[in-house]
């Protein structure tokens, strides 16, 4: 294998052994989205996205490159069976020239599509990444607004349990004003009785007396 097309089979490892990575199951999302936006990654984002594009056209002019000589070789394979003639070495050569064609387009071909699968799962993760968090941040909001809703219905109880105290002790209240304004109305009552009652007593005092008077005037007459 030249050298070339032994550095394509090495980045198609080395693309499997990525496809392999993200597949691990206890690496969570937020951990590759983490690992992705890090300061290192960030600093070189846009030539990583020109290298990108550069491989991608590399590899499509490879995998072009390889369905020509296998169209090559298969015609040449053709032109050898038809010739009954041919030496075996050539028949050979023709094969193994073929068979390396055909490698060469599944090499180029697998690399170019998991390059392109790798670029579209990074960014699935990503934004699978930023649901979660946005999930997370929905739900502590929701369990926020939870907890200051039950403390506004707890706040709001016990306002309607100290309106309805105040209501009773109102209540209670105008029933003392009531009580009082009655004892009062007793009390006038009973000083206006009180104060008919003396005068009733002084009107038979002065009576008594006016008897007792008239009395004495007739025991002096005797």
């Amino acid at each position: 294998m030249s050298l070339h097309w032994s550095l394509i089979a090495g980045f198609l490892y080395l693309e499997i052994a990525v496809m392999f990575l993200f597949l691990i199951p206890f690496i969570s999302n937020k951990r590759w989205s983490q690992l992705f936006k890090s300061r290192f990654l960030k600093a070189v984002e846009n030539q990583l996205v020109y290298y990108f594009y550069i491989v991608v056209a590399i590899l499509v002019l490879f995998f072009l490159d390889a369905i020509r000589e296998m169209n090559k070789y298969s015609e040449n394979q053709l032109h050898t069976e038809a010739s009954h003639g041919t030496h075996l070495d050539t028949q050979m050569q023709t094969h193994m020239r073929l068979f390396r064609s055909q490698r060469n387009f599944y090499i180029s071909g697998f690399a170019l599509f998991l390059c392109l699968v790798i670029k579209r799962l990074v960014s699935l993760i990503t934004s699978s990444a930023i649901i979660e968090v946005e999930r997370e941040a929905a739900l502590k909001q929701a369990v926020s607004a939870s907890r200051a809703a039950e403390s506004l219905m707890q706040e709001d109880k016990g306002t309607s349990d100290l309106e309805k105290k105040l209501e009773d002790k109102e209540a209670e209240l105008q029933t003392a004003l009531a009580d009082v304004t009655s004892m009062k109305a007793q009390s006038l009552s009973l000083t206006k009785e009180y104060d008919r009652l003396m005068e009733e007593k002084d009107k038979v005092e002065l009576r008594l007396r006016v008897l007792d008077t008239g009395a004495d005037g007739d025991k002096k007459d005797d």
